[in-house]
């Protein structure tokens, strides 16, 4: 087990000898999956439409936008679409009226119109696509104007990506399937869990939410059991229709997550379990070597969830 990289032992070790070497290894080892999906995806001709999906905070966003610029890169047009433009308004979602809205599902969002901008993107028509304002909870009036040439592609990311129901109506020639997650786990020297993949996720959205979202540690954790639940009714059932797996894990994220994720928890307001989940969870960043989030590479998909730290880049060990 201590060989391992995925070991608290390595990763200190690593973090405290050359932590410049070490985050440019966990960065080229990500780099080199996406470049094979690059490979897959330009090994298709014609229009492609590539589904991306995945768990909260497994980078969907960012991974959507690096396999774009790669694809750009290679002289193919690519366009990025966010699945959660097709929001229904907040009024429609199911259970709405009861007082009980259910956004994960599905059925939150407007299949319809979803299927028919995908089956138009195929067919090279033009289509509008919609934008969704968070902020109040309906579709914006402003829309975008996309039109596929004859080898484009289209990424579409989001939790419902792989669902049956987005994908059904889509000829499967032009259709990539990639599931992206956390896949990962982080072991002691005694060969103990020390932070799970749902645990390495959670923090990544603590940080994301708390800097993006105005969103407390307190807010966090009180959505985040849905969450949860909605990953393991609405995502986990297809991810092995997949055609490849993307594992998001940076083994060096604790170190730079470290230190502003173990205030945002030790000074969070929580009761009984989540209290008991937030102290186990310090604890265990706790015995992480700290690193500047100032080393992370402005392209890293831990940008995500850090932001500009504000901090000027160091660039020695």
């Amino acid at each position: 087990m201590p060989n391992l990289p995925n070991t608290l032992e390595v990763i200190n070790r690593k973090a405290r000898s050359a932590p410049l070497d070490f985050i440019r290894q966990s960065e080229a080892r990500f780099d080199g999956v996406l470049d094979r999906a690059v490979e897959r995806i330009v090994a298709e001709r014609g229009r492609e439409i590539v589904m991306l999906a995945g768990p909260s905070s497994s980078g969907k966003t960012t991974t959507a936008k690096k396999l774009a610029e790669r694809l750009q890169a290679l002289g193919i047009e690519t366009h990025v679409l966010s699945l959660d433009d097709f929001y229904l308004n907040r009024e429609q979602i199911p259970g709405f009226s009861e007082g009980t809205p259910d956004f994960e599902t599905v059925h939150a969002l407007d299949l319809p119109l979803l299927q028919d901008t995908l089956c138009d993107l195929l067919a090279g028509r033009e289509v509008l696509l919609p934008m969704f304002d968070f902020t109040v909870g309906k579709r914006s009036n402003t829309s975008r104007a996309v039109t596929l040439g004859e080898c484009d592609a289209v990424i579409v990311e989001g939790l419902h990506a792989l669902n049956p129901l987005v994908t059904a109506q889509l000829p499967k020639k032009n259709v990539l399937k990639l599931y992206i997650s956390v896949s990962s786990r982080i072991y002691n020297k005694n060969g103990e869990v020390l932070l799970n993949k749902k645990s390495l996720r959670f923090v990544r959205r603590l940080l994301r939410d708390y800097r993006f979202r105005a969103s407390s540690a307190e807010h966090t954790f009180s959505l985040w059991k849905n969450v949860l639940a909605g990953e393991q009714k609405y995502l986990f059932p297809f991810r092995s229709q997949a055609d490849m797996r993307i594992d998001s894990t940076h083994l060096y994220a604790p170190c730079v997550f470290r230190n502003e994720a173990i205030e945002l928890l030790n000074n969070a307001d929580l009761r009984g379990d989540d209290r008991r989940t937030a102290d186990t969870l310090s604890a265990a960043l706790q015995a992480f070597v700290p690193l500047s989030p100032s080393l992370v590479p402005e392209n890293s998909l831990l940008r995500e969830f850090l932001g500009d730290t504000g901090l000027p880049p160091q660039t020695r060990d």
